[in-house]
């Protein structure tokens, strides 16, 4: 038989469980659909670091009918790797499409009076073996880029690349006897793929490669190549602020007439990325 103390006690029960779940369903509330990965909610992003590569770098200038020397900055002109800042900017006004900038001034700077090794025609002036030599290459990289990210998930997403990039390149060897330059600088179109997931939600890997290469069957007194590999990992800490390392790799060559010449740059970087 159900007597009135049972319904009251029934009732007593039932009210003191919508009490307790009230807490504990707000404790437990699941997390949105729509809920992107830290550090992937920003319009702008900007990062500063600095770059550690080994670099490859040879030229040959002809000028006045004399074929110049294949000239490697190390072996003869004494040359050693360098580390070198670098700058990004990111406007992202739309979570798909991205505006980029990225600035890394590469300077190799021998002045101890390196004396050369052997006879080197440099920009149809020759250089003697023996002669104490001053020698610089400035590499101005810029690269403005736009890209377009089709596939986008809370945890990573993978785009196109078109960016142009501006190479600013001087390139000088002095000696008490002699001294020559050359300059040269134009945009070059690459175009490529980026990548991007998140391992957890504040840790990524990314991964990217532009490029461009002009074959002899367009130009056979033209060609070119460039190669832009990025890889690395970022560390969020918070949605604005992380750091990030990684490996990087420049690959340029040309041949335009006599004049030849070809930089490989790799090697490791870090830097610290802040977002608004």
């Amino acid at each position: 038989m159900v007597t009135r103390f049972t319904v009251r006690l029934y009732g007593a029960l039932a009210v003191a469980l919508l009490f307790v779940a009230s807490p504990v369903a707000a404790q437990f509330t699941p997390r949105t659909l729509n809920d992107p990965a830290t550090g992937e909610q920003f319009h702008i992003e900007g990062a500063a670091g600095f770059w550690a590569p080994t670099a490859d770098m040879r030229i040959s200038s002809e000028a006045l009918g004399l074929v110049g020397t294949t000239i490697d900055f190390k072996k003869d002109l004494g040359h050693t790797d360098q580390k070198f800042r670098e700058f990004h900017l990111v406007l992202r006004p739309a979570r798909k499409h991205k505006l980029r900038l990225q600035y890394i001034p590469i300077e190799f700077i021998q002045d101890n009076g390196f004396k050369i090794p052997h006879d080197i025609i440099f920009n149809g002036q020759k250089y003697a073996s023996g002669l104490p030599t001053t020698s610089q290459l400035l590499w101005k990289a810029y690269r403005f880029a736009y890209e377009y990210d089709f596939i986008t998930r809370n945890r990573g997403f993978g785009g196109v690349i078109l960016d142009a990039k501006y190479t600013d390149v001087t390139a000088s060897l002095d000696t008490p006897a002699v001294k020559q330059f050359i300059h040269a600088r134009a945009p070059i179109p690459t175009i490529g793929g980026i990548g991007r997931f998140y391992v957890v939600p504040n840790i990524s890997i990314t991964g990217e490669l532009t490029g461009v290469k002009v074959p002899d069957s367009i130009s056979k007194e033209y060609k070119a190549h460039y190669a832009d590999l990025d890889i690395y990992g970022t560390l969020n800490f918070t949605n604005y602020i992380g750091v990030q390392g990684g490996f990087r790799s420049f690959d340029v060559g040309y041949h335009v007439d006599e004049d030849t010449g070809a930089f490989v740059l790799k090697g490791i970087y870090f830097g610290v990325v802040a977002r608004y």
